[in-house]
C-alpha cells in the first residue's frame, strides 16, 4: 500500500469487513429485483458487501454533518435551517448508476431514524428535444451543452437552502424526452441522492458547479470494454422490451431490426457518441468524486478508493 496516495484503497474483501454486525439484511431478494436496472446483475452478497458497508459510512458523515451544522449556528447564535445531505453520483451510461442511487436510496432510508430520502436524476434537465432540435444538437444529447445548468444550479441552490419545497422535472427514456408539466416534488428530504453523468463535471459558463451543493460524491468505474458490453447487451434487451412499445420513441427505427443489425447499431452508438462522450466530459470528472466504486466484468464492484480529506 502506498502511504502517500491521494486514495485509501480496500478490495473487497476489506470493504466488507467494515460493515456493522446486523443479524438480518434490511432488503429481500424480491425488493432487490425491483431495484436492478435492466441487465444490472446484483447480487445479496452485493449488497451485504459493498452497499451496506457504504450506507454505515455515509450515514456517519451525514450524522457528523448535522452535528457540524448545529454547533456552527450555536457559535453565530442562529437558528440551525435543517437541509438536506447531498450525495452526488456519477459515472458512463451503463454502468450501473441507477441502481447504485436506487439501491442507496433504500438502504439509507431504513437506517437508524428512519430519513427521508429522495432521487432525483439529471436526466430531468436536459433541454426538451424541440430545443435540442432548434439548437442543431440532438445528436449531441447526453454532452454537456444539452444540459440546462442554470436551471440544475438553481434547484441544488433552492435545495441546499432549505426550501420547504423544490420542483425538479420529469425525463421519460421511453419518450426519450423531458415530460412537459410533469415535475416531481423535493420536500426538505434529510439525504438527497442526485445521480447523472454530469454530476462532477465543470461547466465554464456558470460561477458554480453542480458539485459544489455536494456533501459526499461518488464514481461508479469500469473497464470502458465492459461498459461498452453492458451497453450492448442493453440495447438488445430494450429492442425486444420497450421498443416493441409503439409509445416508444425508438419504435420505428429499431423495433424490427435483427440481432446482427442490433448488435452493429449499438456498437456505433457506443463509438460515436457514448465513447467520445465518456472520454471527453465523464472518465476526467473521476478524481473530483469523494469515493470510486470500481466494477468487474460480471457488474461486482472488487475495488473500493476512498480520496483522502
Amino acid at each position: 500500500m502506498n502511504l502517500y496516495s491521494p486514495y485509501i484503497e480496500f478490495n473487497r474483501k476489506e470493504w466488507a469487513e467494515l460493515k456493522e454486525h446486523q443479524t438480518t439484511l434490511p432488503l429481500t431478494e424480491a425488493e432487490l429485483e425491483q431495484l436492478k436496472g435492466l441487465n444490472e446483475e446484483v447480487s445479496i452478497q452485493e449488497v451485504e458487501d459493498i452497499y451496506l458497508p457504504l450506507t454505515h459510512f455515509i450515514d456517519l458523515y451525514a450524522r457528523v454533518s448535522r452535528e457540524l451544522n448545529q454547533l456552527t449556528a450555536s457559535f453565530m447564535k442562529k437558528e440551525a435551517l435543517p437541509t438536506p445531505y447531498i450525495i452526488g453520483i456519477g459515472g458512463s451510461v451503463a454502468v450501473g448508476k441507477s441502481t447504485a442511487a436506487r439501491l442507496l436510496q433504500a438502504l439509507l432510508a431504513r437506517g437508524k431514524n428512519s430519513p427521508k430520502v429522495d432521487l432525483v436524476t439529471t436526466d430531468g434537465f436536459l433541454y426538451p428535444n424541440a430545443v435540442l432540435q432548434e439548437k442543431g444538437i440532438m445528436n449531441r444529447k447526453g454532452f454537456p451543452e444539452s444540459y440546462d445548468i442554470k436551471s440544475l444550479i438553481q434547484f441544488m441552490g433552492d435545495v441546499k437552502s432549505g426550501k420547504p419545497e423544490v420542483k425538479a422535472p420529469v425525463y421519460s427514456h421511453l419518450a426519450y424526452d423531458v415530460i412537459q408539466g410533469e415535475e416531481k416534488q423535493i420536500c426538505q428530504p434529510d439525504i438527497l441522492i442526485i445521480e447523472g453523468i454530469n454530476v462532477l463535471q465543470i461547466k465554464k459558463e456558470t460561477p458554480l458547479l453542480v458539485s459544489d451543493f455536494f456533501d459526499f460524491s461518488i464514481y461508479i468505474d469500469a473497464e470502458e470494454e465492459h461498459i461498452r458490453h453492458w451497453y450492448v447487451e442493453r440495447f438488445k434487451l430494450l429492442r425486444n422490451t420497450a421498443f416493441q412499445n409503439t409509445d416508444s420513441f425508438f419504435h420505428q427505427r429499431f423495433a424490427n431490426i435483427d440481432e446482427e443489425e442490433t448488435v452493429r447499431t449499438a456498437n456505433q452508438i457506443w463509438q460515436d457518441i457514448n465513447a467520445k462522450n465518456l472520454h471527453e466530459n465523464i472518465l476526467p470528472t473521476k478524481g473530483r468524486a469523494r469515493l470510486i466504486l470500481k466494477k468487474e466484468a460480471d457488474h461486482s464492484i472488487g475495488q473500493i478508493q476512498l480520496r483522502k480529506l
